[in-house]
C-alpha cells in the first residue's frame, strides 16, 4: 500500500516536467495574427477604395486619406520605440483601435470625425505594421529554437501564411461590398451605412482575436521595465540604436527594395487600374483584374514563403518575381494596346497576375530578409521598411 501510495504522490511531479519539457509552438499565433490581420484588412480595404466615392462633399474623402497618408510617414518614424515600450502584441491591440475608429467615422462623415479619425490611424497604422513584424519575426525565431529548426526556414514559413492570408484581404473585401451595395437610378448607392456597421463588426472580430496572442517576452519587454528607472537613458539609447541601423551598410542595400516594393505597388493600384484596365474591361473590370492580381498575390505569398531558407534562396526568389513584373513593364512600354475580343479581356489579366506574383514575393521576402538580417533590432528594421514603402506608396 505505502508503494501504491508513494507512486501516486510522484505522478503529478512526472506530469509537470513533461509539462516543462514541451516546447511551445507558435504556429498557433501566427494562424491567429494572419487570420485577425485578414478581418482587419478586409474592412479597412473596401473603406478605404469607397473613400473618395463615398465623401465627395468638399473632397472630404480624399483630404482624408491624404492627413492618413502623412501623418502614417510622420508616426513611422518613431513607430519602433512605441513599440519597443509598448510590447509588440500591446502595439498590435492598440493599432487596431485606429481601423475601427477610421470605419465608425464613415457613419457619421464630417471634418470633426474624419481629420481626427486619419490623424489617429495614421498613428494605429504605423505600430500595429511594426509591431506585426517584431512579433512575427519573434515568433519564428522562438518556434525554431525551441524546435530545433533552421531559423531560415521558420521565417519564411511563417512569412508565408502571414502574407498568404493578408493579400486575399482583396479579393473577399470586394466580394462583402458587392454583395451590400446597391446601384439606384440616378447614379446614387444605397447601403453604405449597413456597408460601414458589418466592417465595425469585422474588425471587432479582429480585435478580440489579438487579445488570444501569446505574449511575448523578450528584450523589448525587459527593456521597458528597466526604462521606468531612466526613462531618459532608455530614450536616448533607442535613437541611438536607430541611428545605428540607418549606417549598416546592410540596411542601405536593402533600401532600393523597399522604395521598388512601394513604387510597383502604387503604379498597380493608379496607373495600372486607370490607364490598362479601364480601357480594356471598363470600370466594372476593375473589381475582376484586381481580384485575379490578389488571388497570385495571395498564393506566390504562401509558396515563397514555403520555399525559403536562408538569404541564397531569398535572392533566388525575389529575383523570379522582379523578372515576371519586368516583363509586364516591357510588354507596356514596347507592344500593347488596348485590343478587342477574348485577347483584350486576356491581356489585362495575365498582367494582373504577373504584377501580383512579384508583390507576393517582394512582401515575403523582404519581411524574412529583415527578420534573418537583423533578428537584433526587429523593431527598427521594420519601422524603416514601413518609412520607405509609405513614402513611395501611400497604400503600403
Amino acid at each position: 500500500m505505502e508503494s501504491v501510495d508513494s507512486c501516486d504522490e510522484e505522478a503529478p511531479l512526472v506530469a509537470d516536467s513533461l509539462q516543462v519539457l514541451t516546447p511551445k509552438n507558435y504556429t498557433r499565433d501566427v494562424h491567429i495574427l494572419s487570420c485577425a490581420f485578414l478581418l482587419i484588412f478586409l474592412a479597412y480595404g473596401a473603406a478605404q477604395n469607397l473613400e473618395t466615392t463615398v465623401n465627395t462633399e468638399g473632397n472630404l474623402g480624399t483630404i482624408s486619406l491624404g492627413i492618413l497618408y502623412t501623418s502614417f510617414t510622420c508616426f513611422s518614424l518613431v513607430a519602433s520605440l512605441v513599440v519597443r515600450v509598448l510590447g509588440s502584441k500591446n502595439a498590435l491591440i492598440l493599432g487596431t483601435t485606429g481601423y475601427w475608429l477610421f470605419v465608425a467615422a464613415n457613419l457619421f462623415p464630417s471634418w470633426y470625425t474624419m481629420v481626427p479619425a486619419s490623424l489617429y490611424l495614421g498613428f494605429a497604422a504605423s505600430i500595429i505594421w511594426v509591431g506585426e513584424g517584431t512579433y512575427l519575426t519573434s515568433a519564428a525565431l522562438s518556434h525554431a529554437s525551441n524546435h530545433k529548426l533552421h531559423e531560415g526556414t521558420v521565417i519564411g514559413s511563417f512569412n508565408g501564411e502571414f502574407w498568404g492570408m493578408f493579400a486575399s484581404h482583396q479579393f473577399v473585401g470586394n466580394l462583402i461590398t458587392l454583395a451590400v451595395l446597391k446601384d439606384n437610378k440616378g447614379g446614387s448607392t444605397s447601403g453604405t451605412t449597413l456597408l460601414f456597421i458589418v466592417f465595425l463588426g469585422v474588425i471587432t472580430l479582429g480585435t478580440i482575436l489579438m487579445c488570444f496572442l501569446r505574449k511575448e517576452e523578450d528584450k523589448g519587454e525587459k527593456e521597458t521595465a528597466d526604462a521606468s528607472v531612466n526613462l531618459y537613458s532608455y530614450l536616448v539609447s533607442l535613437l541611438k540604436s536607430i541611428t545605428t541601423l540607418l549606417a549598416d551598410v546592410r540596411m542601405l542595400l536593402i533600401i532600393p527594395l523597399f522604395a521598388y516594393s512601394g513604387l510597383q505597388q502604387a503604379f498597380v493600384w493608379a496607373e495600372f487600374t486607370k490607364e490598362i484596365v479601364t480601357p480594356a474591361l471598363g470600370v466594372s473590370g476593375v473589381g475582376g483584374a484586381m481580384a485575379v492580381y490578389g488571388a497570385f498575390d495571395a498564393i506566390c505569398s504562401l509558396a515563397a514563403g514555403r520555399l525559403t531558407t536562408g538569404l541564397p534562396s531569398i535572392t533566388f526568389i525575389v529575383s523570379g518575381g522582379a523578372i515576371a513584373q519586368v516583363v509586364v513593364f516591357l510588354w507596356i512600354l514596347i507592344n500593347y494596346s488596348v485590343t478587342s475580343g477574348v485577347l483584350g479581356t486576356l491581356y489585362p489579366l495575365i498582367m494582373a497576375a504577373l504584377l501580383g506574383i512579384g508583390d507576393g514575393v517582394l512582401n515575403t521576402q523582404l519581411s524574412a530578409l529583415l527578420g534573418i538580417l537583423f533578428k537584433h533590432d526587429t523593431e527598427g528594421a521594420f519601422a524603416q521598411l514601413k518609412v520607405e514603402k509609405a513614402f513611395y506608396s501611400p497604400r503600403s
